[in-house]
């Protein structure tokens, strides 16, 4: 027997797959292409074992890749000059105007919402979302002492890649208890901003009298 929608994380309606987008990428994460999942985590593992023993960085490792390249296709032109033969086929790369505005309209709007979310937050006026905030940041801060950047970035792949196809197999089991945390978490917020409320209003209080 399914669960009710009210049983579901966010009173969802819709199956996993079909929120991921329902196609490749959703695929790929719910393990609908076994064999392409595999191969895209054995590869980033083969590229974290590759930065972490030779000591490259990702920038030097990019720039030595794109120097072998450059000398590459640059042999490739002037021999090809020199015996007549058809030079690199490479695609003609260009950026368009409308590519541009419409890039530059969606970085200009999003961070407009997060300078006005931040001035909301800076100023008290959300309370809730000061705390969820605090609690990201928390986290990051806890999450980056840990680890460096090329792990994160393997680890959250790997992550990406394995908790939303367990949690399509134990959906119901998964649902339940999430939901149970969120209620508790719920209720503990509710008596933090009573503690907060009662704490404003005895600093009130106090001015009022002196």
């Amino acid at each position: 027997m399914g669960s009710s929608h009210s049983d579901r994380l966010f009173n969802r309606q819709r199956a996993l797959h079909e929120i991921l987008g329902g196609g490749l990428v959703a695929d790929v994460i719910l393990w609908r292409r076994k064999n392409l999942t595999v191969g895209i985590l054995l590869v980033t593992l083969a590229a974290w074992i590759v930065f972490e023993r030779s000591g490259y960085t990702l920038l030097s490792l990019v720039s030595n890749v794109l120097l072998l390249l450059l000398v590459i296709l640059y042999l490739w032109a002037k021999s090809a000059a020199i015996l007549n033969r058809p030079a690199p086929p490479l695609p003609r790369l260009h950026l368009s105007e409308e590519l541009v505005n419409e890039v530059a309209t969606f970085i200009r709007t999003h961070a407009n919402d997060v300078f006005s979310v931040s001035q909301d937050i800076a100023l008290g006026k959300n309370s809730k979302l000061f705390f969820k905030v605090a609690a990201y940041l928390w986290l990051i801060s806890i999450v980056g002492g840990l680890t460096d950047f090329l792990t994160l970035a393997y680890t959250s792949l790997f992550i990406v890649l394995t908790v939303p196809a367990l949690y399509e197999r134990y959906e119901d089991c998964a649902d339940r208890y999430v939901l149970m945390g969120y209620r508790k978490l719920c209720q503990l917020y509710v008596k933090i901003n009573e503690c907060v409320n009662r704490i404003q209003n005895w600093i009130m209080e106090k001015k009022k009298l002196s």
